[in-house]
C-alpha cells in the first residue's frame, strides 16, 4: 500500500502477464454472458477515498458499507453506505472525536496518519481495525506502529464508534477475520522492509490482547506483501493481498490453504488483478477486497489513480473502483479488469434512502455553502489533523453569513513541511472529486499586521501545495501588477495588501508572484478562485466579489506538484500569520465547487 515505483516517462511493452489477465477476463465475459447487462462507472468514490474495504450487512436492511484511509485529515476513516452499489452516501466517520485517538494530532510526516482500514460485521457489531503510523521513524521500530481497533453497533451515528482498543503488531494494515469455530484473528502485514510476509495471530478484539505471530505467506516474490484479506469459501480459506508497491507497479495476488493458519499455496495465475503494464487511464490498481451481495454475486473494490501509465498527473490520488467477480465454487476468483465503464451483474434495483447525513459521493452536485447561523459544517468537510475547534465561527454576530476564521500561527506547510505541533492548522477544505470543476469563495479580509495572510489552496500535504492568496507586505514586496497604471512598489503605505501565489512540492513549482491588492478592489470582499483548466493544469484568479467580469488570472500552474504519495488533493481556505504575532481573522462566504466534468478514459 505504501510503496512507490519511480514514474514512467515510457510504455512499457505489454507482459505475458497482462495477456493472462485478459485471457481471465474473456473467461469472466463468458460466464457473465447475457446477464452482463448492467454497468459500474469507475472511480465510484472519485477523489482522495483510497485503500477500500468494503462489506454487505443483510442486517442493515441489505446495506454495503465500506471504509477508507484518510492519513493525516480528519474527520477520519471516511464510511460509505449503498443499497445497489450505484448511490454511495457518507454516513459518518468512524475517527470523529479527538479523545478517541489523541496521537492523531501529534504525527510526523505527510505520510503519517491512519493508513488502511477493514471493516468487518460480526455478532451485531462493526469492527473497524487500522493502524496509525508514524512514517519518520524506522520500520523496525514498533513505536513506528500503533495498530488499533474501533467497534461500534450504529455506523450512522458517529458517537457509536469506541475509542481506540491498540494491539501490538510490528507491521500494519490488519484485519479481523472470525473461523468457524469462533476463534478471531488479526492478519497483518509485517513491516515489509524487515521481513516482507504476511503474519497472523489470535485476537481478544474486546481488549487488544494477541498471542504469537506466525508467518502464513510470503506473497509471490512482489515488493511488499500487504493488505491481507482472508475469505473462507467452499472448504477453502483464500488469502488475498496486494504486491508491488503502490505505484505503477501495484498488483491483487491470491493463495489458498485447507487451514485458516496454512500454510498457504500461491495461485498459479497470479496476479488476479492489475493494471501494471498497460495504457489505461487507471493505474497503481491494487489494496483489494472482496465481498457479495444479497443474490450472490460477488463485487471487488481495489484503489487506482487516474494517471495513465506516464504517472504524473493524479491531483485527485488513489481512488476507490468497483469491479464484477465471478467466483465458481471451489476455484479462485475472476476479476473483470478496470476501466472508466465496466460490465457486471445486474445490480440491485436503485436506492436512495440511506441514513446519514453526508452527500452521495458520486453524484456530481454543485456545492454552495452559505454559513447561515442555523447551519453546522457539512459531513464532507475536512480538516489536516485536529483544527482548534475555536478557529472556526459560522455566522459570527459581527458578520453573519460567514464562516470566521482564526489565524493559525502555522501557515500550510507548517514547521518543516511534515511536523505541525499539536496546535492545529487554520485550514477548512473538501476533497477535488472532479477532472475539471471552479471551487471559489469571497474574502472578506483586512489585514492589519505584516504577514497575515487568507487564502485558497489545492492542498495535497503540508509538502506539497499551490496557494493563493491575501497577504500583507511592503510594497516593495511585489513582483507584478494586476491592472494596467498601477507599477509595483509605488504606494505610500508602509504595508499594503498584496495577492500572492506560493507553491510548495517535490518538484519545481511556479516561483512566487506578488502583486498589489488594486485600490479601487481594497474596501470590498474580494473573490478567489481556483479551477481546473484541463487534466494537467489549475489557474489561480482573484477579483472583486461579485464583480466576474473584473477577475483576473494570475496563472496556470501545472497539478505535478500535487500529484504524488498516498492522499488527493484538497480545496480549501486557509488562514495564519505566518509564524508572527497578527490576530486578525478571515470572513468566508459565498463557498462554491462546481463540477464541470469527469474523465475516465
Amino acid at each position: 500500500m505504501r510503496h512507490f515505483s519511480e514514474r514512467l516517462t515510457t510504455l512499457k511493452l505489454v507482459t505475458m502477464k497482462s495477456l493472462l489477465l485478459l485471457g481471465l477476463s474473456a473467461r469472466l465475459s463468458a460466464s457473465l454472458g447475457h446477464a452482463a447487462n448492467s454497468t459500474i462507472y469507475n472511480p465510484i468514490f472519485p477523489g482522495f477515498y483510497p485503500d477500500p474495504s468494503c462489506i454487505f450487512v443483510p442486517e442493515c436492511d441489505d446495506t454495503f458499507f465500506c471504509a477508507s484511509s484518510s492519513f493525516n485529515a480528519f474527520p477520519g476513516i471516511p464510511i460509505h453506505a449503498s443499497k445497489d452499489l450505484q448511490n454511495w452516501k457518507l454516513i459518518g466517520h468512524v475517527l470523529n472525536r479527538k479523545e478517541q485517538l489523541p496521537r492523531l494530532a501529534e504525527t510526523n510526516r505527510s505520510t503519517s496518519g491512519i493508513w488502511a482500514p477493514t471493516i468487518r460485521f460480526h455478532n451485531e457489531t462493526f469492527w473497524l481495525v487500522t493502524t496509525l503510523v508514524d512514517d519518520d521513524r524506522p520500520q523496525a521500530d514498533f513505536t513506528r506502529w500503533d495498530n488499533i481497533i474501533f467497534k461500534g453497533k450504529d455506523p450512522y451515528d458517529p458517537a457509536s464508534w469506541s475509542n481506540a482498543i491498540h494491539f501490538n503488531l510490528t507491521g500494519y494494515d490488519p484485519e479481523p477475520f472470525w473461523d468457524v469455530d469462533g476463534k478471531a484473528y488479526i492478519n497483518a502485514a509485517h513491516a515489509w522492509q524487515v521481513g516482507p510476509y504476511i503474519e497472523q495471530a489470535e485476537v481478544n478484539l474486546d481488549t487488544g490482547e494477541v498471542g504469537e505471530w506466525n508467518v502464513i505467506w510470503n506473497g509471490t516474490g512482489g515488493l511488499a506483501p500487504e493488505g491481507p484479506h482472508i475469505y473462507h469459501k467452499d472448504g477453502w480459506y483464500y488469502l488475498l493481498a496486494a504486491e508491488g508497491g503502490t505505484g505503477v507497479n501495484h498488483m491483487v495476488t491470491m493463495a489458498r490453504s485447507k487451514n485458516v493458519s496454512g500454510p498457504y499455496e500461491s495461485y498459479v495465475n497470479n496476479p488476479v488483478l492489475s493494471n501494471a503494464n498497460t495504457s489505461s487511464l487507471f493505474q497503481t490498481v491494487g489494496h483489494a477486497d472482496l465481498f457479495h451481495d444479497g443474490n450472490g454475486n460477488w463485487w471487488g473494490v481495489a484503489l487506482s489513480t487516474r494517471s495513465g501509465p506516464e504517472y504524473i498527473h493524479y491531483p485527485m490520488g488513489r481512488e476507490t473502483i468497483m469491479t464484477a467477480v465471478s467466483w465458481p465454487e471451489g476455484e479462485y476468483p475472476v476479476w473483470t479488469p478496470i476501466s472508466g465503464e465496466v460490465s457486471s451483474w445486474p445490480l440491485p434495483p436503485a436506492a436512495l434512502d440511506i441514513k446519514g447525513v453526508g452527500p452521495f459521493v458520486n453524484h456530481p452536485t454543485p456545492e454552495i455553502l452559505t454559513f447561515s447561523n442555523d447551519t453546522a459544517l457539512p459531513a464532507h468537510i475536512t480538516h489536516w489533523r485536529y483544527p482548534n475547534p475555536s478557529s472556526f465561527t459560522i455566522s459570527p454576530p459581527e458578520k453573519p453569513n460567514t464562516l470566521r476564521i482564526n489565524p493559525s500561527n502555522i501557515n500550510l506547510t507548517a514547521l518543516n513541511g511534515n511536523y505541525a505541533g499539536p496546535g492545529g492548522q487554520s485550514f477548512i477544505s473538501r476533497r477535488q472529486q472532479d477532472t475539471l470543476f471552479t471551487f471559489s469563495v469571497d474574502l472578506d479580509f483586512s489585514p492589519t499586521a505584516i504577514e497575515e495572510e487568507a487564502g485558497v489552496s489545492a492542498f495535497l500535504t503540508q509538502n506539497h501545495h499551490l496557494d493563493i492568496g491575501i497577504v500583507l507586505l511592503p510594497p516593495s514586496a511585489s513582483t507584478a501588477t494586476l491592472l494596467p497604471g498601477q507599477p509595483a512598489g509605488q504606494e505610500e503605505e508602509a504595508l499594503i495588501p498584496q495577492i500572492r501565489f506560493r507553491g510548495e512540492s517535490y518538484v519545481p513549482v511556479p516561483k512566487p508572484i506578488i502583486a498589489p491588492v488594486p485600490k479601487a478592489w481594497r474596501d470590498g470582499k474580494l473573490r478567489l478562485e481556483i479551477k481546473a483548466a484541463n487534466r494537467t493544469h489549475y489557474s489561480f484568479s482573484v477579483g472583486p466579489a461579485g464583480r466576474q467580469s473584473l477577475m483576473q488570472t494570475l496563472l496556470y500552474a501545472s497539478n505535478e506538484p500535487v500529484s504524488w504519495g498516498f492522499t488527493g488533493v484538497l480545496l480549501g481556505v486557509y488562514a495564519t500569520n505566518n509564524g508572527r504575532n497578527g490576530t486578525t481573522p478571515a470572513y468566508v462566504s459565498n463557498w462554491q465547487y462546481l463540477p464541470q466534468g469527469q474523465f475516465r478514459d
